[in-house]
């Protein structure tokens, strides 16, 4: 990191954005979503939750960057999408009060190096990839994979944190946090990585035992990964203001576990877990196959959000009902919203549900049909504790009002008909 660095406007342009955010971050109506939340997901909100993720259209809603080196830009890029975010989405998103710096983490499943091609379109914006898999036939290739390597660049993260504190540290804290482990349970993606979907599927019949087989050895190399980076003391908690599921939030005082004393184990601990690669599955292949390498995982950690595009309803009975220590479930656009939310009425499963985003990002806002969606899913998941997370919106079509101008539709909504 010795060639990190920042002109002299850069500085004083990110210094001003940096207090900006602070003074966003210490308003009264940060507190009060902070308490919010930790109602939520104790289960004791009086209301929904709304989340508007803008990662996926975020060109299409921020202001051009002004910096120039790539850091700078980067912090720039930070601190804008949560300006943007307050100004004009609005959403239930708490406003971090300090300036995050992951950990440099390399993890190499199987020590093989993944080489992926990307495709963007005409405004430079990654629409598809394809990888080189590393697997082409499963019984042949599956005795040649390795033990998975992992390593940490230590120096590294604490030259970029020292550097972003000389930056802003007087303003804002600069923390180190993990953020590896945000979407690395995902056992089917992993499969895919290595050998493809029609490869994945057509190995489940030719040969099951094998693929049980790759599914166990990809569950224990979680495992060791993990436990690895415990041992490192590489953990950080995310029972806070952290990202702890497929658009949610881990803000919760059940966290960490009994008998923390410091060291952050697995235990203590949300994992965000899915299978959307699975869809084409049966709901028995996918409890005798897959699931229970996932019901392995997750009976290591504190708590767990499962799902994401999935439709979960399918293998809820048979599968993700008894999945140990769940806390949310994703109820996504393709899934059953009233078999879901007749499944987790009463329950201490929170229904984290995933509206269409084609009524934001694609053609005209039609506010009566985006009101009609949400309403549904408000009568759908009544008596349940509900979440709405808006993901997945590619473009906003040159309006950059959209996610907010939704955000308030959807709160009047719930003040008329939430426990009306």
């Amino acid at each position: 990191m010795s060639n990190i660095s920042v002109t002299p406007e850069d500085r004083v342009y990110l210094r001003e954005l940096a207090k900006k955010c602070q003074e966003y971050a210490s308003l009264p109506v940060m507190a009060e979503r902070r308490k919010l939340w930790y109602e939520h997901n104790a289960l004791q909100a009086v209301r929904p939750v709304l989340v508007m993720e803008l990662g996926t259209f975020i060109k299409d809603i921020l202001p051009p960057l002004k910096c120039t080196s790539p850091v700078a830009r980067e912090i720039e890029a930070e601190f804008q999408t949560r300006i943007v975010n307050h100004e004009l989405v609005d959403d239930d998103k708490v406003m971090p009060e300090d300036y995050t710096v992951p950990w440099q983490i390399d993890f190499r499943m199987f020590d093989l190096e993944v080489k992926m091609h990307r495709a963007e379109d005409s405004e430079g914006r990654s629409v598809g990839y394809q990888f080189e898999y590393g697997i082409t036939d499963l019984r042949r290739d599956i005795e040649k994979l390795r033990p998975s390597v992992f390593s940490v660049d230590r120096d590294g993260t604490f030259a970029k944190k020292a550097f972003i504190e000389s930056l802003i540290g007087d303003i804002m804290p600069v923390n180190i946090k993990n953020k590896s482990m945000e979407w690395v349970f995902a056992i089917t993606a992993r499969v895919i990585i290595l050998m493809g979907m029609e490869n994945m599927f057509m190995s489940l019949m030719d040969s099951p035992e094998e693929m049980v087989r790759l599914f166990n050895m990809i569950r224990d190399s979680l495992l060791d990964f993990s436990r690895w980076m415990e041992r490192e003391e590489l953990l950080t908690l995310n029972n806070g203001n952290d990202y702890a599921g497929a658009g949610s939030y881990g803000f919760t005082r059940d966290l960490p576990s009994a008998g923390f004393a410091g060291k952050v184990r697995c235990r203590d601990l949300w994992a965000n877990m899915n299978s959307q690669e699975s869809v084409g599955l049966s709901p028995e292949m996918f409890r005798d196959y897959i699931y229970p390498s996932y019901h392995d995982l997750a009976k290591e950690f504190g708590m767990v959000y499962y799902g994401c595009c999935e439709p979960v309803h399918e293998i809820w009975e048979s599968c993700v009902r008894d999945m140990p220590n769940l806390r949310k479930v994703s109820v996504s656009a393709w899934c059953n919203q009233q078999f879901m939310g007749n499944a987790l009425r009463g329950s201490k499963v929170i229904y984290s549900r995933k509206p269409s985003p084609n009524y934001i990002g694609v053609g005209d806002f039609i506010p009566e049909a985006y009101a009609a969606h949400i309403a549904e899913t408000l009568d759908a998941a009544a008596g349940c504790r509900l979440e709405i997370i808006h993901r997945d919106i590619y473009s906003l079509n040159g309006d950059r009002t959209r996610p907010g101008r939704a955000i308030r539709i959807a709160r009047e909504l719930i003040e008329k008909q939430w426990n009306r």
